[in-house]
């Protein structure tokens, strides 16, 4: 008996983002000094062209945490899994989505 295989799934799951494109990231975490600084600096990492003017943030509605939204210039998976793992492991981010 032969089991099929999810080979065309995975496939077209790894080709749903076109690279180059632009991608936005958002992350959250306390709304304290030096958090978007902090964001920011990730970002420029992997995309030395990183526009500053993209970003969006978001109070929380008590004002305890903030979301920041970075749109990056994604040029791989490798750059994005490289990303969302940098900004993970930061102490001032809660969740990366």
């Amino acid at each position: 008996m032969t089991i099929p295989t999810n080979d065309k799934i995975e496939t077209r799951q790894e080709s749903l983002i076109e690279y180059p494109s632009q991608f936005p990231i958002k992350v959250m975490g306390e709304n304290a000094d030096g958090f978007v600084h902090a964001v920011t600096a990730i970002a420029r990492q992997f995309d030395p062209d990183f526009d500053a003017a993209t970003i969006e943030l978001r109070d929380s509605k008590t004002g305890k945490y903030l979301g920041v939204t970075v749109t990056v210039t994604a040029t791989s998976r490798e750059q994005l899994d490289d990303l969302y793992r940098a900004l993970s492991s930061h102490p001032m981010v809660k969740v990366v989505l």
